[in-house]
């Protein structure tokens, strides 16, 4: 079995549902240490060369995820992404106002970072519709200089590409594209390839299926010219974890909420069992 890489996007999940968020687990402030704490016990017991475990957190709660792994690396702790430019001995010494230096976030702890997620995509394609630009190939290139930037500080760098409904008839060429000018000049063996099916993603939407992400997977892996790690990054889950473990393209998955209704949120548990599903079929499979 290919080694496997096992991603979670925490976001702004460490808001309290009191004020509309979806933290009903810790206070605030102490978000980050117990997800790691409540986790780390059963995750240390995986063999690190069979799977890597990593944690996307907000800037506030990286401290405290550091501070408790306590040493111990079973988990990676990353963060939401990097500025396109970062601190210079000699140069710009931080002035970057609300922005994320890849140097900082290696400084705090982080040893990952997660480029190109489709709300990042999306942020930057508003920009740039605000400025009347319709060619938003900037997005790519600006991604580019982050993930050069995450790479140069030695972060790992899961990058995300994915096509929009409209874009599902020429899927091949968005994803190439996205890849092309995302990766240019970066070296990949740092790097993990997330998609994300934003055609499929959300309430109400038919979920992509086995041979729809094996077809793409491949093609990421035939672009790229490698076997680069692919996960599925439109959300690895209770309900689907069998079915993408069985894809022999796919290595690995990106969790988001591991609850969808009632008290939706992020439980330990839950996230615990997603691991175990998906590991004991690739297991199975090998």
């Amino acid at each position: 079995m290919k080694k496997q890489h096992i991603f979670v996007n925490f976001k702004r999940f460490d808001i309290p549902s009191s004020l509309g968020g979806v933290n009903r687990i810790s206070s605030p402030e102490l978000y980050g240490e117990t997800i790691v704490r409540s986790t780390l016990e059963e995750l240390v017991k995986y063999d690190r060369s069979q799977v890597s475990f990593t944690h996307f957190y907000p800037e506030a709660q990286i401290p405290g995820a550091v501070k408790a792994l306590n040493g111990d690396t079973t988990i990676k702790i990353g963060c939401q992404g990097v500025y396109k430019n970062d601190v210079a001995i000699g140069g710009n010494f931080g002035a970057f106002t609300t922005l994320r230096p890849a140097s900082i976030m290696k400084a705090f702890g982080c040893s990952s970072t997660i480029i190109g997620h489709c709300e990042e995509r999306n942020s930057m394609r508003d920009l740039l519709s605000l400025a009347g630009v319709s060619d938003y190939s900037a997005v790519d290139k600006t991604l580019n200089k982050e993930v050069l930037s995450a790479l140069a500080q030695n972060l790992e760098v899961l990058f995300c590409v994915g096509e929009r409904d409209f874009e599902v008839k020429k899927w091949d060429d968005v994803i190439t594209k996205q890849l092309e000018l995302g990766l240019s000049g970066a070296d990949l063996k740092n790097v993990v390839i997330a998609y994300e099916p934003i055609w499929s993603i959300g309430p109400g939407k038919t979920p992509a299926d086995a041979p729809y992400i094996k077809k793409v997977a491949q093609l990421i892996k035939s672009v790229l010219g490698c076997d680069i790690p692919v996960v599925y990054g439109g959300g690895l889950k209770e309900q689907n974890a069998k079915m993408l473990a069985s894809i022999e393209e796919i290595d690995g998955g990106l969790i988001a909420l591991t609850r969808f209704s009632g008290e939706i949120g992020f439980y330990s548990e839950e996230y615990l069992n997603i691991i175990r599903l998906y590991m004991d079929k690739k297991e199975e499979l090998k």
